[in-house]
């Protein structure tokens, strides 16, 4: 592997405009054809876990049985690991996510709101147009249809069942020290 290369997957990792366009793609599958707000950045967190290292992704659907799902993800896509996360006390974690919903919705992408103590969040009709053309691109088609494969396989989970679901699926999680890189 070359320098250039390391050095252009360096620069994607830190770029804001990759994880939003991610995360616009995420929210758009996760909404369904109603655009029904998501319950919580810390589901998000664990929906974008699945989908940032497809591996995991592999292997949570494979332990729901669902081994057509699973054999949908090319071997090349399950060896990448797309962006880290870190071990956090409720599972896997970014610390960009309040910055990344944050210029999500400067952008006129994203709304979000309370509702009790849970952030909801929602694209806007412009958010849904720019996930629509993104998910038209060849350079995210495997991130559009690996947000499909999570939506049909744990999208309706709540955020308590999910943490307990990635915890019992990837054990390996809860040994790994607080603050520090997932390396699955």
């Amino acid at each position: 592997m070359s320098l250039k290369v390391v050095y252009l997957a360096s620069n994607i990792e830190s770029t804001d405009d990759f994880h939003l366009a991610r995360l616009l793609i995420l929210l758009k599958a996760l909404s369904g054809r109603n655009n029904s707000a998501v319950d919580g950045i810390m589901k998000l967190a664990k929906l974008d876990f699945l989908l940032r290292y497809p591996s995991c992704l592999v292997r949570a659907l494979r332990s729901l049985g669902k081994e057509l799902q699973a054999n949908e993800i090319d071997e090349i896509e399950q060896n990448t690991i797309e962006a880290k996360m870190i071990r956090f006390r409720f599972g896997p974690w970014d610390k960009r996510y309040r910055k990344w919903i944050a210029l999500l919705v400067s952008k006129g992408l994203a709304d979000t709101y309370l509702s009790g103590n849970t952030v909801k969040l929602k694209l806007t009709e412009k958010g849904l147009e720019v996930a629509d053309s993104l998910c038209e691109l060849e350079e995210f088609q495997d991130i559009s249809k690996r947000s499909k494969l999570i939506k049909s396989a744990v999208g309706s989970y709540t955020g308590t069942k999910l943490k307990k679901f990635v915890y019992e699926v990837f054990p390996e999680i809860v040994q790994m020290k607080w603050g520090r890189s997932i390396d699955i």
